[in-house]
């Protein structure tokens, strides 16, 4: 099993920056691929960014793509989403999730999920 927990979530007005991390145990972490994906209210959840286990491949959706960066770092077991040049429409819960395969973006594919943090993006 892995644990996952996140934070840094917030209000923030648009133009704003926030940095989400996610905090990983149970597993070894070098082990596990890692993204964050969203979900608004009355949306299907939708995948953000991800990383692999090595670090050395990143994905993100187009519509972030310039403004949030993924990250890991894998002495202190987290993944770090670093948001910037934030708008409404990014506003939702975003969820930390992990899986022990390789890289894949698809919510389907990844077994162990935080409890989300809420992002609000006021305008």
């Amino acid at each position: 099993q892995v644990q996952l927990v996140e934070s840094g979530g917030g209000l923030v007005q648009a133009g704003g920056s926030l940095r989400l991390s996610c905090a990983a145990s149970g597993r070894i972490f070098t082990s596990l691929t890692m993204a964050w994906f969203r979900q608004a209210p009355g949306k299907e959840r939708e995948f953000v960014a991800g990383i692999s286990r090595r670090g050395d491949l990143t994905g993100y959706v187009d519509s972030v793509k310039g403004r949030f960066t993924i990250s890991r770092d894998d002495a202190k077991n987290t993944v770090v989403l670093q948001m910037r040049s934030l708008k409404p429409v990014d506003t939702a819960v975003y969820y930390c999730a992990a899986r022990t395969g390789s890289y894949t973006e698809s919510g389907a594919n990844f077994d162990f999920w935080g409890q989300g943090t809420q992002v609000t993006v006021s305008s």
